[in-house]
């Protein structure tokens, strides 16, 4: 597949590493130079131009492109770009944009007839992740797969869990309701065997069906705790739209430390109340009643800055921390630090990208940590090779695992005895040296 990059900032850069790992034709396009040459060690192409010139998109190859992506900090300059890519024979493109109205329907029908196909909001996409994130606060990470008939739930794992030191192999009895189907350890990712032991301190990710979701809750030795009452500091788009989409029962406190953009919040928003103010200043904080707080959610444009807010509310009790962490390196960091849930928009960003890259039948595909992990949810083709005998006699790749899958709507958890049958809906977890091998497993 070939694939043009318009735009080699926080996001753009990032998918290109991302798919650079891959069997694809990857270009990346900029009009800074110095930008596109930290990316010379990596397996793709980049070019010096603007993606709203004509001349620049011709050099680049744009008639000869299967997807354009647009991920320039520009709105305006992502639509051009994309209307002007499809016209000049590019199959399918995809804008970057910050405006929440495009994406009401009869407006992204307006968008496709100007040759924009897909539209991508990573604020919306992140704000989501932060509503569910609170609706189960033992869950670090929560996704619902196959219609919501699968459940993925990534949990971290103390000293007091059911679980823990206990190889895979010694879990196997009675756990038909669940399948660990990756661990994260510090800065590794395993696709687990059953020599492999769960450790304290672990990121475990179960796949099972929603009428199991406690007994994983008690397996990973959690306590749900009921959210009232939410303080986010940062008056950023995402929480502008996380407001939005939070349950109505729910009261927030917004405290964002610029005047102006104060102001601004109370104009967008219509419901919580504003304060400002410094969100590091632990006076104002129990003034605003931190130490009553269910929830507490950083969101300003520091990672630092909102590690260690959240650090700090947790020091004042509160129970569920979020962090918008976008450099992704603090990610591991930020984990081993428990400061709770954490968000990164250009993770949240290339996992919805992922979904237009695989020639599978793929409704879903999400990165797990750092984006070296990913879950997809496929559909096992008649004559693939993944319905020709039981899992354990496929002979998967060690970079992969079969976590459950879907028929007839009803979810099932898949082990070595399991055989897939033609239009099954499999869910597959693979670390993103296997990504390649899942389409040659289900076409």
């Amino acid at each position: 597949m070939r694939i043009i990059i318009a735009g080699a900032g926080a996001v753009g850069t990032h998918l290109a590493k991302l798919l650079s790992k891959e069997d694809q034709d990857i270009i990346l396009m900029d009009t800074d130079t110095e930008r596109l040459e930290t990316l010379s060690n990596f397996n793709l192409m980049t070019i010096n131009g603007s993606p709203t010139s004509i001349k620049d998109l011709k050099e680049a190859g744009v008639n000869k492109t299967d997807l354009f992506i647009a991920v320039t900090p520009s709105e305006s300059q992502n639509i051009t770009a994309c209307t002007l890519a499809a016209n000049l024979g590019a199959i399918k493109t995809l804008a970057r944009i910050d405006n929440y109205e495009y994406l009401m329907p009869d407006n992204k029908e307006f968008f496709k007839k100007l040759g924009v196909d897909e539209l991508i909001y990573p604020e919306m996409l992140a704000a989501q992740e932060i509503v569910t994130a609170l609706k189960k606060t033992w869950v670090r990470q929560w996704f619902e797969l196959c219609g919501g008939a699968l459940i993925l739930v990534g949990v971290k794992i103390r000293d007091n869990a059911l679980i823990v030191n206990h190889r895979l192999s010694e879990l196997a009895g009675g756990n038909e309701f669940y399948h660990i189907a990756s661990i994260k350890r510090k800065d590794q990712v395993i696709i687990p065997k059953g020599n492999d032991k769960i450790l304290a301190d672990d990121l475990v990710y179960f796949m099972t069906t929603q009428e199991h979701i406690d007994e994983i809750r008690i397996l990973a030795g959690k306590e749900e705790v009921e959210i009232k009452n939410v303080m986010i500091m940062g008056g950023s788009r995402i929480a502008i739209r996380a407001t939005n989409y939070l349950p109505g029962d729910i009261d927030i406190k917004i405290i964002e430390i610029d005047k102006n953009q104060g102001h601004k919040l109370s104009e967008k928003i219509s419901r919580g109340s504003i304060i400002e103010g410094d969100a590091r200043d632990n006076e104002l904080l129990r003034e605003e009643g931190i130490q009553d707080m269910d929830a507490f959610i950083a969101l300003t444009d520091s990672s630092e800055t909102n590690i260690l807010a959240c650090m700090n509310a947790k020091s004042f009790g509160v129970s569920k921390t979020i962090a918008e962490v976008e450099n992704v390196t603090y990610i591991s960091m930020a984990e081993s630090l428990n400061i709770g849930s954490v968000i990164n928009k250009k993770i949240i960003t290339a996992s919805k990208i992922y979904q237009l890259l695989l020639d599978a039948d793929v409704s879903n595909v999400k990165c797990l940590t750092l984006a070296n992990a990913e879950v997809a949810e496929l559909i096992a083709k008649p004559g693939s090779k993944i319905t020709q005998a039981p899992v354990k006699d496929l002979t998967l790749p060690k970079d992969l695992t079969l976590g459950g899958l879907t028929r007839n709507g009803k979810g099932i958890m898949v082990n070595g005895n399991t055989q897939i049958m033609p239009y099954d809906h499999v869910v597959v977890f693979c670390l993103d040296t296997a990504i390649n091998k899942i389409e040659k497993l289900f076409n």
